[in-house]
C-alpha cells in the first residue's frame, strides 16, 4: 500500500463562472471564490480544482486560453489568484489548476503568428495542411462540437486542424520547442505554489501520422466521420507524458489527473501506473456514455443498473493493483447526477446520498461537482435562447436548423444530457438569483433554489451538505476507504448495488438501492454478523426484522464482524 495524500484526498470542483459572483456584473469571478472559503472548509473537503481563470475570449468558457500566464478580467487579477491560493492553503486545502495543452485559442500570440505565414517561426506550433485540388479538406475528421475539424485560413490558404471549436487550433506536439514553451508555462505555475494538474483532453495531444481520414463501408464520399481513433491515445502520447513527467511534474510534490475520453483499463494502467511515471490518475468516460445510443451523446437510450455497475466494476478490478481510479459522477461537462442516476423528485435527497455513497465507498479517489452536496438538479429551460454552450447550439444548428430534425425531441435531449445543466449559478440561498450575484446572472439560475439552497442545507441538520460532510470526515478516519480491497456481490441483481471493501482485519458491507421501490437483499449467510451501522442515509437503525430490505433509494454501510 503506497501512501500518498492523492489517494486518501476528497476533490471539489469549481467553475469559477457560476460559483460566485463579487461585483455585480453576473459573472462568478475569484474574489466570489475567496469569499466562500470558510465553507468549503466547513465541507471538509482536500483540494479544490478550478476549472480555468487564464485570460480568454471564452468561446468555450474558458477552455480557449489565449494567455497561459494571465487571469480573465471577467474573472479577477493575478493578485486575487495569489489571494485565493494563500486563502485555501490557510485552511488546508490544496489547489489543482487545470491545464488545456491540447488546443489554445485563436487569440493566443502563438497563433496570431502562426496563421500570419507560411515560414513564420510559429506555424508548426499548430496543424496546418493544404486542401484538395477542389477545395476538399485535408480529411473527412469531425469536430467534437459538430461540423468539420478543420477551419480555412484566408491568409495562407491553408487549413487549421480544431478538434473542437474553429476558435481552438490543436497545437502540434510533434514540435519539440512547442513542448518546451508548454512545459515552461507549467514550471510558472507550480513554482507559484499549485498543488495539483487536471490536463483536459489529454490523450489527444498526438495523432496518428498523416491525419489520415477514416475509412467505412457505410461511409458516403465526402462525408465527416469521428476520427478519434487516429487522435486518442495517439502514438507518441506516452512518450509525451513521459517526457512531461521528467521535465516538469517529477520536480513537485504534485497530484496529476489526466481527462481521457475513449480510453480503455488497459490504457489507463499505461497513463497511471507508478513504475511509467506518466500521471496519477485519469477520467475514464465509459460510465458517462450508459445512457448514449449508437448515434452518440445526444440520441439518449435508457440505462440500467447492470450496465453502470458492470462498468464501475470492471474498472475496479482493472485498477485494483495498478493505477489508480477517479470517481466521479458528473462535472462541468455532464448533467446532474441526481436527475441522471437518481431521482430528482420524491426521492432527491435519499437518491442525492445514495450516489455520495457509492462514489465515497469505492476505491479510489472522490470529485465532487459544485452544487453536488447539496443535490441541485438538471433545469429544464423552455426555450434555446436560454442556453449559452457552444456544444448545445451548434448541435442544435446541425440537427435542426440545417438537418429538419424535431425541435421537441432535441430540446429535450438538451434538457437531460447538456453541459448547462452543470453550468446554472450555485445556489447559495432562497434571495435573487439564488444569492450568486447582484447583477443578471450569465446562465439563468435554475428555479428550484427556493427549495434547494445553501442556507437551506445548512439549517437542516439531515440535509445532503451533512451527509458529504460525514462522508468526507469517514474517509479522514478510515484508510479502508481508500486503500480496502474491493469485491463485488449480487452482480446480477437489478436494483441493488453491494460490494464489500476489506483492508487488513476490517471489512465494510455497502448496500445501495437504486430504486423506487422496497427491495430484499439475499447476501451470503457469512455476512450476516453486524457489528455497527457506519453510515446511512434514513434516520435510525432498521428493525431486526427488516435489516434485509432497503428502502427507496437507501444507502446503508456497515461494519462486518469476524
Amino acid at each position: 500500500m503506497n501512501r500518498a495524500f492523492w489517494k486518501e484526498a476528497v476533490v471539489y470542483q469549481i467553475y469559477p463562472r457560476s460559483y460566485q459572483d463579487s461585483n455585480g456584473d453576473g459573472i462568478g469571478d475569484l474574489r466570489g471564490i475567496i469569499s466562500r472559503l470558510d465553507y468549503l472548509k466547513k465541507l471538509g473537503v482536500d483540494v479544490v480544482w478550478l476549472s480555468p481563470v487564464y485570460k480568454s475570449p471564452n468561446d468555450d468558457n474558458g477552455y480557449d486560453i489565449s494567455d497561459y500566464e494571465d487571469i480573465m478580467d471577467e474573472f479577477g487579477t493575478l493578485q486575487d489568484w495569489e489571494e485565493l491560493l494563500a486563502g485555501l492553503h490557510e485552511r488546508g486545502i490544496k489547489l489543482m489548476m487545470d491545464l488545456v495543452i491540447n488546443h489554445s485559442s485563436d487569440e493566443h500570440a502563438w497563433f496570431v503568428e502562426s496563421r500570419s505565414s507560411k515560414d513564420n517561426p510559429y506555424r508548426d506550433y499548430y496543424i496546418w495542411r493544404p486542401g484538395g485540388p477542389d477545395g476538399e479538406l485535408p480529411n473527412n475528421w469531425s469536430s467534437i462540437f459538430s461540423g468539420p475539424a478543420w477551419e480555412l485560413d484566408e491568409t495562407t490558404g491553408e487549413y487549421y486542424l480544431h478538434l473542437f471549436s474553429r476558435k481552438q487550433p490543436d497545437l502540434n506536439w510533434e514540435n519539440p520547442k512547442l513542448r518546451e514553451a508548454l512545459y515552461k508555462m507549467m514550471t510558472f505555475w507550480l513554482d507559484k505554489g499549485v498543488d495539483g494538474l487536471r490536463m483536459d483532453v489529454i490523450n489527444m495531444i498526438s495523432k496518428v501520422e498523416g491525419l489520415p481520414s477514416v475509412k467505412r463501408d457505410d461511409l458516403e464520399p465526402g462525408r465527416l466521420a469521428g476520427g478519434g481513433e487516429y487522435y486518442m491515445n495517439g502514438p507518441r502520447v506516452h512518450e509525451y507524458l513521459q517526457e512531461m513527467n521528467r521535465e516538469v511534474l517529477s520536480k513537485y510534490d504534485v497530484m496529476t489527473v489526466g481527462e481521457t475520453p475513449g480510453a480503455s483499463v488497459e490504457d489507463a494502467i499505461l497513463y497511471t501506473a507508478e513504475d511509467r511515471k506518466e500521471l496519477q490518475m485519469v477520467f475514464q468516460f465509459e460510465h458517462m456514455d450508459i445512457d448514449s445510443g449508437p448515434g452518440g451523446k445526444w440520441e439518449v437510450t435508457p440505462w440500467s443498473l447492470k450496465g453502470l455497475r458492470d462498468i464501475l466494476h470492471k474498472w475496479q478490478v482493472g485498477l485494483a493493483e495498478q493505477g489508480w481510479n477517479s470517481l466521479y459522477l458528473n462535472n462541468h461537462d455532464q448533467p446532474r447526477m441526481v436527475s441522471r442516476f437518481g431521482h430528482d423528485g420524491e426521492y432527491r435527497v435519499q437518491s442525492a446520498k445514495m450516489l455520495a455513497t457509492l462514489l465515497h465507498t469505492l476505491k479510489g479517489t472522490p470529485y465532487i461537482y459544485q452544487g453536488e452536496e447539496i443535490g441541485m438538479t438538471n433545469v429544464k429551460f423552455p426555450v434555446l435562447e436560454d442556453y449559452k454552450d457552444i456544444e448545445i447550439l451548434n448541435m442544435y444548428r446541425e440537427k435542426v436548423t440545417e438537418g429538419g430534425e424535431d425541435h421537441d425531441t432535441i430540446l429535450k435531449a438538451i434538457h437531460t444530457k447538456g453541459r448547462d445543466n452543470a453550468r446554472t449559478p450555485m445556489q447559495w440561498d432562497d434571495s435573487a438569483n439564488a444569492g450568486f450575484t447582484e447583477g443578471t446572472p450569465w446562465l439563468k439560475v435554475n428555479p428550484n433554489y427556493k427549495d434547494i439552497n445553501v442556507e437551506q442545507a445548512l439549517a437542516d441538520p439531515d440535509s445532503v451538505f451533512y451527509y458529504y460532510q460525514k462522508l468526507i470526515a469517514l474517509r479522514k478516519e478510515n484508510l479502508i476507504m481508500a486503500y480496502g480491497e474491493y469485491e463485488l456481490l449480487l452482480p446480477e441483481d437489478e436494483y441493488i448495488y453491494a460490494y464489500t471493501r476489506a483492508l487488513d482485519n476490517e471489512k465494510w458491507l455497502v448496500l445501495l438501492n437504486f430504486s423506487d421501490a422496497l427491495q430484499t437483499v439475499q447476501l451470503p449467510e457469512e455476512l450476516a454478523a453486524v457489528d455497527e451501522t457506519i453510515i446511512s442515509n434514513y434516520p435510525g437503525e432498521p428493525a431486526a426484522g427488516e435489516r434485509d430490505t432497503l428502502r427507496p433509494y437507501e444507502a446503508r454501510v456497515y461494519r462486518l464482524g469476524n
